[in-house]
């Protein structure tokens, strides 16, 4: 289907981008492949090449305590707040219980809630951006963990922020789609909605005898989730031609369909040529050209990460991606950065196809194709659902009841450094994907070319700031390098509830016997959220005006939800209330 016969609109796209530099802090472990060092090699990269100077860049807020447990469960939450490497032997029992520690695949390191809150935090900031109408494309790239479950670590996965993302938009859009091109099967977001028809979750994978182990081709869904869940398994080996010869009339097949009015597109970079876990022979042109055909839809957009273990490779990918959202072309030639000397020795963007067997016929993939539409001939219309009151966006509170500054955040974590394993391809860390090894004492430490070198100083890539701000002084005014470090976060809230009226679907009021208790549930789906109390006005309220109660407040969706001709009205006792904008972080130009 032509973009310009579907009626597209071409107009600029409004796009931000979610980043902190503590995310690549963190450290798995030796010998573990999951290595959040890639994220600031990614910000490194596209910084480099000058993408940040298109799109608003956000420093996220960390998830709350509140935010999480409208998925996960309480106990499983507590558990993740608590545990560390210092005292987890006291907690063997736990540990087996969610599936971590020592002998999993989810190790317990230092941080490890921390991180949780920031890559959950980012999600969360940009679905809410994307429901205020503030922005067209939300990208984080240090989200997308897919396997995570209710009460379960799996596959390097902790917090569930797809999931979490997903309960966000739901509150504005009556259907959300889900699109997943990591290697491995989305698990843990079909699990989640395997009963319910709000979401639709479609997933091109390697199955067979390969993690996770679930996401055959007869997976679709249950009760009024039937034929919402589309899985399309892949074997080793497919190119570029093979991916997209499936995924493009998949989705246009499904956008037909059921119409979303939100798209949350997970882009694991495992799927990647050269991966160290993954078996297929996608390009960056391949994986990107998935990016482009969703983006051409211009329906709401989370772009998230997600898994990805060659870190050259994850850093190339991400940042091409963000060219692609941005409609920016790049040059071949990767730009000289902090992390240069990783690229080598070609220092090029793309990949080239491996001489790898491609497993995958053409009539084993036009057999799936046809099957996968058998599945959604099944469903009659796209779904709606009822009138219903909508919840504030967040649960913000402080974590620190004693706070007197709760728009500055200090934190010992601001002084974290990345750990040194990170930066080696030895004995010390078993990442030798790449031909580059660490300098010796000997070797001058400046990596750069020897053109480059004469060019004076390394320049430093963009980084967060946060430093124009007049109405908030320094605690010193003399020097900026003795100003204190500080964290905006990005606060979005609302004034008064919002009410909107769409046509009751037919099958709406029922819940499901798999579902957890307590709170309102989207119409049969595993994810019940939590009970929210209606925010008190200054004369009624307690010590803390958004606290928690026994009165719930159904989850709704915004006109913006609505099929066409539905009637809207957005109101309260006050009227509509317009959504505050977060403060953008101000980006220091690249000084080279």
């Amino acid at each position: 289907m032509d973009v310009a016969e579907a009626g597209i609109r071409t107009q600029k796209t409004r796009v931000c981008y979610f980043y902190d530099s503590l995310m690549g802090t963190y450290y798995y472990g030796p010998e573990h492949p999951m290595k959040p060092h890639r994220l600031r090699m990614t910000h490194a990269l596209l910084s480099s090449y000058q993408l940040y100077k298109k799109m608003q860049v956000y420093r996220p807020h960390p998830a709350h305590y509140q935010e999480i447990t409208q998925f996960h469960a309480d106990d499983y939450t507590d558990f993740l707040r608590r545990v560390s490497p210092e005292n987890e032997k006291d907690y063997q029992h736990q540990l087996e219980k969610f599936n971590l520690g020592l002998y999993t695949d989810c190790p317990i390191f230092p941080g490890l809630y921390n991180f949780c809150q920031l890559y959950t935090g980012a999600s969360l900031d940009g679905a809410c951006k994307l429901n205020n109408g503030q922005v067209d494309i939300a990208i984080n790239w240090s989200g997308g963990l897919h396997h995570a479950k209710k009460s379960e670590a799996s596959g390097f996965c902790y917090i569930n922020d797809i999931v979490l993302a997903i309960l966000e938009l739901l509150k504005y859009h009556a259907r959300v789609l889900y699109i997943d091109i990591d290697i491995h099967h989305g698990d843990g977001v079909e699990e989640a909605f395997y009963t319910t028809d709000r979401v639709m979750t479609v997933s091109f994978h390697k199955y067979g005898d390969f993690f996770p182990g679930s996401g055959a081709l007869g997976e679709v869904g249950d009760q009024k989730g039937k034929y919402y869940s589309v899985n399309f398994p892949l074997e080793d080996g497919i190119d570029d031609k093979g991916f997209l010869s499936v995924f493009k009339p998949v989705i246009e097949k499904v956008m037909e369909v059921y119409r979303p009015g939100a798209i949350v597109l997970q882009c694991g970079a495992d799927s990647l040529t050269g991966d160290r876990l993954g078996c297929f022979n996608v390009t960056l042109k391949g994986h990107g050209e998935c990016v482009r055909y969703v983006k051409s839809y211009n329906v709401p957009l989370l772009v998230l990460g997600g898994g990805g273990y060659n870190i050259r490779n994850v850093s190339r990918c991400w940042t091409y991606e963000t060219a692609v959202v941005l409609d920016t072309a790049v040059s071949d030639y990767i730009p000289y950065n902090e992390f240069f000397h990783y690229y080598g020795p070609e220092f090029r963007l793309h990949l080239k196809e491996s001489d790898m067997e491609n497993r995958n016929t053409k009539e084993q993939l036009e057999k799936y194709k046809i099957k996968v539409y058998e599945h959604l001939s099944c469903l009659e219309h796209a779904p709606s659902v009822q009138m219903q009151r909508v919840p504030p966006d967040y649960f913000i509170d402080s974590d620190d009841e004693n706070d007197d500054h709760p728009d500055i955040r200090f934190t010992k974590d601001e002084k974290r450094r990345e750990h040194e394993s990170e930066f080696y391809e030895n004995d010390k860390d078993q990442d030798s994907s790449s031909a580059y090894t660490q300098p010796s004492s000997s070797e001058p430490s400046d990596p750069r070319p020897p053109d480059s070198k004469k060019r004076g100083p390394k320049p430093t890539p963009p980084s967060l700031s946060s430093s124009k701000h007049p109405s908030k002084p320094t605690p010193s005014s003399d020097s900026k390098s003795q100003s204190t470090p500080r964290v905006e976060r990005a606060v979005f809230a609302r004034a008064a509830q919002r009410e909107i009226r769409v046509p009751a679907s037919p099958h709406s009021g029922s819940q499901s016997p798999m579902s957890a208790g307590g709170g309102s549930i989207f119409s049969g789906t595993h994810v019940v959220v939590p009970s929210l109390q209606t925010p008190n006005t200054p004369d009624d309220s307690d010590s803390n005006a958004t606290g928690r109660g026994p009165e719930t407040a159904n989850v709704a969706v915004s006109g913006r939800a609505s099929d066409s001709g539905s009637g809207v009205s957005n109101g309260g006792a006050h009227g509509p209330s317009p959504a505050p904008e977060a403060k953008a972080m101000d980006v220091e130009e690249d000084k080279v």
